[in-house]
């Protein structure tokens, strides 16, 4: 299994809460297994989706073993329910934690969002009131979800649609608020900030101004969909420019941090996954150089 022996003491030089810079990675997904295998292309690492590879045996414990050989693998999930009512899924917790010990990941990560009530999962990332009361909530579960793992959390900022009239303080209070209260990480979707910033008429700058740099330990890259009076995070394009702008914007904040390019619809050939590699690689030397002069 690749491990952290096998990187560079630059990059374990900017460990944030103890966790290291990983480079630059993408999404694991089928339709490209056969790419990845045989040619090992010159990507840092690669995230999966846990949700795909907790079950005991079969190809997708297979190909994640083949996986393992070549990269450093990082866990994503999108059923932790973080901000659900429903007590903490004790069983889902203990399939994660298997899967951890096979993958070795450094850290785990889900969506500051509630995916259902009731027992019943509604498949989505819904969104939570920004309140004080919810910031508690969370936190608390945070908490008792890296004990039980026993690795650092990054909670990530979803894409929304709707707000709460409920809400007492902007999103990114609100996520600040509950990583430092969980003591746990952010998974900075620059994508989903740009998204809901033009759906609610927010200025994004001041969401990648707003948040604990300092608790930044990974990025989200991805494109999205325009549909006039809105944008959907659609996963099904290239990094928009708005984007790589505020990418660049926050990695003038934080120097560098593991960063992921995501893309789950209408995928292109692993060609084209490379290449936004490539361009996320040189706005981090781009920025590197800044902060260094």
């Amino acid at each position: 299994m690749a491990n952290l022996d096998a990187l560079d003491s630059t990059r374990l030089g900017s460990m944030r809460l103890g966790l290291p810079d990983l480079g630059v990675g993408v999404g694991l997904r089928i339709p490209h297994y056969r790419h990845v295998f045989e040619h090992r292309p010159r990507v840092d690492w690669f995230e999966i989706i846990s949700e795909n590879f907790m079950v005991d045996g079969g190809m997708p414990i297979a190909n994640l073993e083949r996986a393992l050989q070549s990269y450093r693998l990082v866990q994503h999930g999108v059923s932790l329910s973080i901000g659900s009512t429903d007590p903490l899924d004790v069983d889902y917790l203990r399939r994660l934690k298997a899967l951890l010990t096979r993958v070795g990941s450094p850290w785990v990560s889900d969506h500051l969002c509630w995916t259902g009530a009731h027992g019943v999962n509604l498949h989505d990332l819904l969104p939570l009131p920004y309140t004080e009361e919810a910031v508690r909530h969370v936190a608390a579960r945070a908490r008792a979800v890296q004990d039980f793992l026993g690795v650092r959390l990054a909670l990530e900022n979803v894409s929304s649609y709707l707000t709460f009239t409920a809400s007492r303080m902007t999103e990114w209070e609100f996520l600040s608020a509950v990583a430092e209260e969980a003591d746990c990480g952010i998974l900075l979707d620059v994508n989903n900030v740009y998204v809901s910033s033009y759906n609610h008429g927010f200025d994004p700058n001041a969401y990648i101004d707003g948040v604990p740099h300092r608790r930044i330990v990974q990025f989200h890259l991805a494109g999205h969909t325009h549909h006039g009076k809105y944008i959907l995070d659609t996963h099904s394009d290239r990094v928009d420019p708005a984007v790589w702008a505020l990418y660049r914007r926050a990695l003038g904040h934080t120097g560098d941090v593991s960063t992921l390019i995501e893309w789950d619809d209408d995928l292109p050939p692993f060609e084209d996954l490379a290449a936004e590699v490539e361009k996320a690689r040189a706005i981090r030397e781009e920025v590197a150089r800044a902060r260094a002069a």
